[in-house]
């Protein structure tokens, strides 16, 4: 499966935000976006605008592929509703972006990583593809022999970030619950994302 592993503090500059939330802040010392002339701005085509609203939402979801963007369109296009509302349902119940949103990994890299080398279940048992849907009611929790990892004990004991309304996390913070499907207004983005402007693109490269 496809994993990213290019550089992570040149795309959060290129936004302008930290926007996988690493604990050491690439804007700290570089605010410009990267390059020569990264301090200057240029008026933007329509294309350009609706290419970087995807690459955005790519980002915030760990890097996903074209690929893997349009497979999530197309089956929102299929499905009863808005279709960006149910690009952003489907994109946030991914079990990578669950195990993120429940804070048992410090980033969606980590969480990626935790699904793929098999430390998390789904109703007790053991699944390894970061791309699986997670429905509601479903039970996401930490291999017992897994706890004591340390990059799953550090998020654990991290508290800066919230739960969604729409996640139950256990007392003991090893494990939660999906309760209801994610709205859209509900999902704690960390950079403003125009969604049609997404599906508007994808629509086009389908």
């Amino acid at each position: 499966m496809t994993r990213y592993t290019g550089p992570k503090n040149r795309i959060a500059r290129k936004f302008g935000t930290n926007i996988f939330g690493k604990a050491r802040n690439p804007m700290l010392h570089k605010a410009n976006p990267p390059g020569m002339h990264g301090a200057k701005r240029k008026k933007k085509s329509d294309f350009c605008l609706q290419l970087e609203e995807k690459q955005k939402l790519r980002a915030i979801y760990g890097m996903l592929t074209k690929r893997q963007l349009i497979n999530l369109y197309k089956k929102a296009l299929k499905s009863k509703g808005n279709t960006p509302s149910m690009l952003m349902q489907q994109l946030e119940c991914r079990l990578d972006n669950i195990v993120y949103r429940l804070r048992l990994a410090p980033t969606i890299f980590a969480a990626q990583q935790l699904v793929s080398h098999g430390h998390i279940l789904v109703n007790g048992k053991k699944v390894d593809r970061r791309a699986f849907s997670v429905e509601q009611n479903m039970v996401i929790s930490i291999k017992e022999k897994s706890k004591d990892v340390p990059v799953v004990k550090a998020a654990r004991d991290n508290t800066a970030r919230d739960v969604p309304e729409y996640l139950s996390l256990s007392e003991d913070k090893c494990s939660g619950t999906l309760l209801s499907l994610p709205l859209i207004e509900q999902i704690p983005l960390p950079i403003t994302i125009n969604i049609p402007l997404v599906c508007e693109f994808l629509a086009l490269t389908c």
